[in-house]
């Protein structure tokens, strides 16, 4: 997509070329501009009804809390279904369409709700001069009838034959392209639309609403409650799981001309000239534009129960309590963009820390994102531990169970590769590994740490000028091979460790000439004139300290140090940016940027690009360190820093 001038876009499609307007009339909404100052507009809601609550003798100003607490309400049916929705571990194998949703569809839709917002002010305007609507009963059993009534003889039909008319090659282009720019639907995706198509919207849902009410027959659970199955509906259809089963249908054929499902409007929006119905099939069979498809296809994958098997797995786990939340199930676009600490994520804290913990009650390993490289699928499945539980002894046990029945599990569906990340190949825990594949020789699954590359990227980071290093966690997996790659290239690594006997043993593994390079050191302070720290373990302010001004900080701990010294530079955990070719990806890895992942992410899909059949645990070979980085680079990842 390209920008021809001001309000046109180009869009090649196929042999077509298509000029979709962004400047019509009444295409964007009045407040785009406020970002999330938007919000406010609900304020003179909340102030009317404060000022009826306390100044005034009667509530007349009622309906201003009934406003707010509804669109409270439609919020959370989507924020729902949209949890729902990306809950791959529960409906994978009942999706319409198996890609992802990127990051562009992510940003598109990032506004949906702001027809609430609209829909709240067009409330308020039929309240303020049509005032008997304040004082609707509590219920009122005619209405129920009169509501279903209009919606199914006006409501149905005026959608219906506006949708048709929106797909037409004249407003198309103008307005309806911005809907169908979604190419995966998502509950949000019910919500984004232009300015106009929800003023049309207000129309179709007032006339059951409205209508009722002046008919005499009006009351406040018919407001809520058409409202909110209005919008029920809508996230279903928009939600890419099929949730109706077949039988359903088979037993009642009638109920699918009267309610339609979600395999029926995904047709739509993959061919566009069909289903253009609102909830009601029957429309789309009187006005022949029903796709003959529908139901085969809902049958299919309603009872689908196979699914594909990843290429690759990345098999991570929950860094603290905080980040846990952090997940597209829970905040979809919160989860596209890097982590970080967010104040609406605090009063959450205590039911995440309560959820965590019942997970360690009884809970699998889960599927929780995936994306597609080269025709490969690509999965992270999360080992539903924190990691403050890694480090309790009686924890230990468990968690290498969980990880063993992951990789079981990978070799008996057919997994090419599984990576272990962070804390799930510690090497007190399992051997970085080793454990698993010593347990089971027979794996075909391939069992890679990807520490070889990590260790890459920290040394292509390190200036070739550097001639001094501070090191710590030096007698880790990685600690002990960038120690050894250093004094091959003859600069002087203090090595932080009180084990003499460790730091002797490492030393030996040096050529004879290079193991004067390293250099034992038993404390911090012994690096106050080094520039160059390279952190593999937790370090405290005090040690941070006696790092000289200027210094700068890699890092190979999870989670990262906090940088407290306002004169040194502190780098990110080493990470490397996916191909170009990466498709269906919209989550952020922890704190890494959009298309970056952690390096031993990395590494375990440069050992399935290159087609390897070792496997990648224990001890990092350091003659494979630049094998394995000429590798990534030739595959087309790329370092977020290097030493040139």
């Amino acid at each position: 997509m390209e920008k021809q001038n001001e309000g046109v876009e180009v869009i090649e499609n196929g042999n077509d070329t298509l000029l979709r307007k962004t400047d019509a009339a009444l295409f964007a909404w009045p407040w785009k501009n406020l970002g999330n100052y938007k919000y406010l507009l609900y304020g003179p809601f909340l102030a009317k009804f404060i000022h009826s609550m306390n100044w005034k003798e009667s509530m007349e100003d009622i309906w201003c809390l009934h406003i707010l607490i509804l669109c409270a309400l439609r919020g959370l049916v989507h924020q729902l279904w949209s949890t729902y929705s990306n809950m791959l571990y529960l409906n994978r194998t009942r999706r319409m369409s198996q890609q992802g949703i990127d990051y562009q569809q992510i940003d598109n839709e990032w506004d949906w709700d702001n027809f609430l917002i609209l829909q709240a002010i067009v409330g308020s305007f039929v309240y303020l001069n049509f005032p008997p609507l304040a004082n609707l009963p509590l219920w009122d059993v005619r209405g129920l009838i009169s509501c279903l009534i209009l919606h199914i003889g006006i409501s149905e039909p005026l959608f219906y034959w506006m949708h048709r008319l929106l797909h037409s090659s004249h407003l198309f282009p103008l307005y309806h392209w911005h809907h169908h720019e979604s190419k995966i639907t998502h509950p949000f995706t019910a919500g984004h639309a232009t300015f106009l198509e929800h003023l049309l919207l207000c129309v179709v849902i007032g006339i059951p609403t409205l209508g009722t009410a002046f008919l005499g027959y009006g009351s406040i659970s018919i407001m809520y409650s058409y409202i909110l199955a209005f919008d029920f509906l809508r996230c279903l259809g928009h939600s890419n799981v099929e949730i109706i089963p077949h039988s359903l249908y088979q037993r009642f054929p009638l109920l699918r001309y009267v309610i339609y499902c979600p395999t029926y409007h995904s047709l739509h929006h993959q061919e566009m000239k069909t289903n253009f119905c609102l909830f009601m099939p029957l429309y789309d069979m009187l006005g022949n534009t029903l796709n003959t498809a529908s139901w085969s296809l809902h049958k299919e994958i309603s009872s689908r129960t196979n699914e594909r098997a990843p290429d690759f797995v990345f098999l991570a786990h929950i860094v603290d309590i905080m980040s846990s939340m952090h997940a597209p199930f829970l905040f979809r676009s919160f989860s596209s963009v890097p982590f970080s600490t967010r104040l609406f994520l605090l009063p959450m804290w205590p039911f995440a820390f309560v959820v965590v913990l019942t997970m360690w009650l009884k809970t699998k390993t889960f599927l929780f994102s995936f994306y597609n490289i080269r025709g490969r699928l690509n999965q992270t499945w999360i080992v539903p531990r924190a990691g403050f539980q890694y480090f309790l002894p009686f924890a230990v046990e468990g968690i290498n169970k969980l990880i063993e029945e992951a990789i079981l599990r990978a070799d008996r569906i057919g997994v090419k590769v599984i990576s272990l990340a962070a804390l799930n190949k510690n090497e007190s825990l399992n051997g970085g590994g080793t454990l698993f594949v010593d347990k089971h020789p027979n794996l075909r699954v391939r069992v890679v740490h990807g520490n070889t590359l990590t260790a890459a990227v920290i040394l292509n980071e390190i200036p070739r000028d550097v001639n001094e290093v501070f090191l710590t966690g030096a007698t880790s997996k990685l600690g002990r091979a960038i120690a050894l790659y250093l004094a091959r290239r003859r600069v002087r690594v203090l090595m932080l460790t009180k084990s003499t006997e460790r730091f002797m043993k490492i030393q030996r593994e040096a050529p004879v000439e290079c193991q004067k390079y390293l250099v034992q050191a038993t404390n911090c302070k012994e690096a106050k004139q080094c520039k160059t720290w390279i952190i593999g373990k937790w370090s405290t302010p005090r040690e941070q300290s006696w790092a000289p001004s200027g210094t700068h900080f890699y890092q190979f701990v999870v989670p990262p140090i906090i940088p407290f010294r306002r004169d040194c530079t502190y780098g990110k955990l080493a990470a490397m940016r996916l191909p170009k070719d990466v498709t269906g990806l919209g989550t952020c890895e922890y704190t890494m940027g959009r298309g970056i992942v952690h390096a031993c992410h990395a590494g375990g899909l440069v050992h399935l690009l290159e087609g390897w059949t070792h496997h990648e645990v224990g001890a990092i070979d350091v003659d494979q360190i630049d094998v394995v980085w000429e590798a990534a680079l030739k595959h087309g990842l790329k370092p977020l820093y290097n030493s040139s």
